[in-house]
């Protein structure tokens, strides 16, 4: 076992915001976060457009604390967009970085990112790259995947990492309990919003974020009606849907924001717009939750909310308000997803851990026997 102090630098893009911890081992050497409102990120007219963006401002952050990337020892991203996978943390190798790249699991959130930017900065420095429960991790059940139309599936595209994160938190730390003995709903929300449900130590269901399912949030549009989306695409192109889907709905929609802090700012003064949209997305959280209950047969051991719109008091109040009879409701502000990243990456490089390979493949591969 290799006991050598180790560099580990985390790097975690979001739809709006730039984070980057560099960890010595266990201990948090420096973290700081990046806030990139809507009218930055739109000026690239593609999320692989930002690499170049992102990764400045990564290296403006390590210089302006000393350090240069020869010095780490691990780099370790936030992922998504390539093949779905298994959960755990996984090397990222040239497959992997390609397969991100062209989004052949057919998202494009801003978490593919923390991939390319940790193969790029492996490439640089012959340091070894790894993502963790990456966004298209799939625990999917059965039941979670068909649609009313056949070849179009379901598929996980969730802030799996802090949502996995604070569900082994609160297991252990709260519940003196294993992750997988314990049933939660685990609602993140933020820049975008995912609701899932873990059963006993797997996230077996929730919806697409980014995809146009769900909640709309500061910037998607979340559900939308196919036929008035069909009335909508004889104006717009293609282009400009999935562009709302991911980075211009919700709050860039109606207010050419994603500020929340702007937006919350006028509920508070009265504005009667503000107030109806904001209430309207948590109306929405709620309903998602309750939908989540369901999939759970009502035995829901806690709700848990992360992610960083929790810094507004009226967030937790209206979902407890709204789904207190389900379960109790804790609520972690921010996230746990640099730790979660780091850590496991220590471990793989202290030899207690092996990482796994990607394999190019999907875990799901259709429904067996049938014609579905």
């Amino acid at each position: 076992m290799d006991n050598k102090e180790k560099l580990i630098l985390a790097i975690n893009p979001g739809s709006t915001s730039t984070k980057v911890t560099l960890f010595k081992d266990e201990e948090v050497l420096f973290e700081e976060s990046l806030f990139h409102d809507a009218d930055v990120l739109l000026k690239f007219p593609h999320v692989n457009n930002q690499l170049d963006f992102r990764y400045q401002v990564i290296m403006d952050m390590l210089s302006s604390r000393g350090y240069k990337p020869s010095d780490i020892d691990a780099f370790v991203g936030r992922g998504g967009s390539a093949c779905t996978q298994p959960g755990g943390i996984t090397v990222i190798d040239e497959k992997m970085f390609k397969d991100t790249c062209d989004a052949v699991g057919g998202s494009e959130h801003p978490a593919k990112l923390g991939v390319m930017l940790a193969w790029k900065f492996a490439c640089e420095t012959g340091r070894p790259a790894y993502t963790l429960d990456p966004t298209n991790t799939d625990e999917y059940c059965e039941y979670a995947r068909l649609t009313g139309i056949k070849g179009i599936y379901r598929v996980s595209h969730s802030h799996v990492l802090n949502q996995k994160a604070v569900a082994k938190y609160h297991a252990k730390n709260v519940m003196n309990k294993a992750y997988e003995d314990c049933n939660f709903i685990v609602a993140h929300i933020d820049g975008g919003i995912t609701v899932s449900a873990h059963d006993h130590g797997r996230m077996v269901d929730g919806n697409m974020g980014a995809d146009g399912e769900g909640a709309f949030s500061p910037t998607r549009i979340g559900s939308v009606p196919v036929l008035s989306l069909l009335d909508y695409l004889e104006d717009h192109t293609l282009a400009d849907v999935r562009l709302k889907c991911s980075r211009a709905g919700g709050f860039v929609e109606f207010f050419g924001t994603s500020n929340s802090d702007t937006i919350h700012a006028l509920v508070d003064k009265g504005d009667k717009k503000a107030t109806i949209v904001w209430n309207t997305m948590l109306y929405q959280i709620c309903k998602m939750i309750g939908s989540m209950a369901a999939v759970l047969c009502g035995k829901v051991d806690g709700i848990l909310l992360t992610g960083g719109l929790l810094r507004f008091p009226d967030v937790e109040a209206t979902i407890k308000e709204r789904c207190g009879f389900i379960a109790p409701i804790t609520q972690y502000p921010g996230e746990m997803e640099q730790e979660a990243l780091a850590l496991p990456a220590l471990d793989v490089l202290r030899g207690k851990i092996t990482p796994l390979t990607y394999s190019g493949k999907n875990v799901w591969d259709g429904f067996e026997g049938t014609d579905l």
